[in-house]
C-alpha cells in the first residue's frame, strides 16, 4: 500500500527567528521518494534534521524577516516493523505529562475501568472517549487539556487523544501520542492519535473515529501534543498564513489485470468507516 502525503506551510516572519519543523514522515518509513523546502523569494534554506529516539524527524533553521514558503511532499511504500522500546521509554509513558494529567484523572479512570487489563481496557477507553466527546472543529484551545475535554465533552482530534492517554496511564498503561498524515480524513488535516504499551507492542486508538488506522504515516511520536507540534519558534513573531496538509493512499505498481482491484483495495484502506476498531492495529 502506498501513501502519498504533502504539506504546505505559508508563514510570516517578523524577525529573525528559530524555527522547528514536524512535517516530514518519522523514520524509519519506507520512503520511495521525499521533497521538503523551505524558501523564502530566491533564497533557499537548508535546515539541520535532527532525529529522536521514537524516530521523529524534526527540521531546525534560522529565519529571517519575511515570508517563508513551506513545501514537503513524500511516497510512502508499506510499513515497516516497530521500533523496540526501552524500559525507560514505557516509564516516561507512565508518567503524567503537560495535556494528559493522569494523576488527576486517577480516581475517574479507576472508578469507570475497575478490573479491566490488557485489550480489555484499551477497547473500553476507547469506546468511552468515542461516545463521551464531541468533534468540534474551532471551539477547542491549544492550550487545553485531558482534563478541560472530559470537563466540557469537545475537542478536536489532540483532544481525543490526550483523554484516551490520561486515562490509560491513570490505569497504569503506557500510552503516548503521535500525530499522522491520515488518507481519508475530513476534514483533511494533521491528525493525531493514542497509542497504548501492552506486551511489547503500541496499538493505535483513535477515539475520533475519522481516520483508517491501517493507512496512517506516522510524523512525531511524544509524550503528548508539546512534543509533536508541527511547528514550534523561539525568538521572534511567525504568523501562520496559510497550511494544507494532504494524503491519499494509491495503489502500487501493478499488472493491467489487477488495476481495479488494486484501486478498490486503496479505497478501502482510506475510508474510515471500512476500519473496525474494536480490532488492534499497529502504527508503522
Amino acid at each position: 500500500m502506498q501513501r502519498i502525503v504533502t504539506a504546505e506551510l505559508d508563514l510570516e516572519l517578523g524577525a529573525s527567528v528559530d524555527l522547528i519543523f514536524q512535517i516530514a514522515a518519522a523514520q524509519p518509513a519506507p520512503v520511495l521518494r521525499e521533497e521538503l523546502t523551505f524558501s523564502q523569494g530566491d533564497r533557499v534554506y537548508t535546515p539541520t534534521e535532527i532525529i529522536d529516539q521514537s524516530g521523529s524527524r524534526l527540521h531546525r533553521l534560522q529565519g529571517d524577516a519575511g515570508r517563508l514558503e513551506v513545501r514537503y511532499e513524500a511516497l510512502i511504500d508499506g510499513h515497516v516493523a516497530q521500533r523496540s522500546t526501552s524500559d525507560l521509554e514505557a516509564i516516561t509513558y507512565l508518567r503524567p505529562s503537560r495535556y494528559c494529567q493522569s494523576d488527576e484523572v486517577f480516581s475517574q479512570a479507576r472508578r469507570q475501568f475497575r478490573g479491566l487489563q490488557g485489550f480489555d481496557l484499551i477497547a473500553a477507553v476507547s469506546e468511552f472517549v468515542a461516545s463521551s466527546t464531541t468533534y468540534t472543529p474551532g471551539l477547542s484551545q491549544g492550550t487545553d487539556s485531558a482534563v478541560t475535554t472530559l470537563m466540557t465533552g469537545q475537542g478536536v482530534c489532540r483532544d481525543y487523544a490526550h483523554v484516551v492517554i490520561a486515562l490509560l496511564r491513570a490505569m497504569d498503561m503506557p500510552a503516548r501520542y503521535a500525530a499522522c498524515y491520515a488518507p481519508g480524513l475530513r476534514p483533511m488535516d494533521f491528525h493525531a492519535v493514542a497509542e497504548a504499551y501492552v506486551d511489547g507492542s503500541w496499538y493505535v486508538i483513535d477515539a475520533t473515529r475519522l481516520s483508517n488506522r491501517r493507512s496512517l504515516v506516522r510524523i512525531a511520536t511524544g509524550r503528548d501534543a508539546a512534543d509533536c507540534a508541527f511547528l514550534s519558534y523561539h525568538g521572534g513573531y511567525v504568523g501562520l498564513q496559510r497550511m494544507r496538509a494532504d494524503a491519499l493512499v494509491v495503489p502500487g505498481d501493478v499488472a493491467d489485470a489487477e488495476a481495479a482491484a488494486a484501486q478498490d483495495a486503496a479505497a478501502a484502506a482510506s475510508d474510515p468507516a471500512l476500519d473496525d476498531f474494536a480490532e488492534l492495529v499497529q502504527l508503522a
